[in-house]
């Protein structure tokens, strides 16, 4: 695609997610093409975590019907999103009677409702089954060399509430790219922070940009020198 719109190099690739692992393939793939990268909320490989996740997903498709297991395996995903504080921050009940009809049981359909009205379920799959595929050691030697081979300034955002896409995960990336830099935010929001906390990421972002390219080792942006 960059070679059909004349695009010889990309100055910043960003990508979050699913979008950070494609950066991050594309960096290996092309090393000459990318001045910088900025990936948010990714790994190196996908976790047996985040596969049994995305496996529970494609279970609720295959048992629930379309429509009932899309929205289903939305739920599910949720709570790989967020996390256990902010469902208590935003979905708790000021009524200690109550037995039935809770708030975070309606959010939970809510979600669901939501992408059943917008999304395919053959594409949900599709997406899931990519994303647990992603490894950028296969083929090469190991994941640890294929980050080696970037040549791009890379900064690498984790969020510290993250149970999806662990701190450890954003620390591997830094640490083996060889012009990596880590930034660790807060956010009560768990992995959907990167979609969430744009004002703090944008800032780093910027203060990323306006530096000097770094040396050929990971480097830590103030403030995060000892995660």
């Amino acid at each position: 695609l960059a070679d059909r719109l004349g695009l010889g190099r990309i100055r910043l690739a960003i990508g979050g997610s699913m979008g950070g692992q494609q950066a991050l393939e594309w960096a290996v793939e092309e090393p000459d093409r990318f001045d910088q990268l900025c990936v948010l909320a990714t790994n190196a490989f996908h976790s047996p975590w985040g596969i049994a996740f995305n496996e529970a997903q494609r279970m609720a498709l295959e048992s629930g019907g379309r429509e009932q297991g899309l929205e289903t395996a939305r739920a599910i995903a949720m709570l790989s999103y967020r996390n256990y504080g902010i469902f208590g921050r935003s979905q708790s009940e000021g009524n200690a009677g109550k037995i039935d009809g809770y708030r975070a049981s309606s959010y939970q359909r809510y979600q669901g409702e939501k992408l059943r009205r917008r999304f395919d379920p053959d594409s949900y799959r599709v997406l899931s089954k990519a994303m647990d595929s992603h490894h950028l050691g296969r083929g090469r030697e190991s994941a640890e060399a294929a980050l080696a081979s970037i040549r791009a300034r890379t900064l690498v955002v984790g969020i510290r509430s993250d149970i999806l896409f662990p701190v450890e995960e954003q620390e591997f990336l830094a640490r083996h790219i060889p012009q990596g830099s880590l930034v660790v935010i807060e956010s009560p929001y768990g992995h959907d922070g990167f979609l969430v906390e744009t004002e703090t990421i944008g800032r780093h972002l910027l203060a990323f940009l306006n530096r000097r390219p770094a040396a050929a080792r990971p480097t830590y942006l103030p403030g995060t020198e000892s995660f």
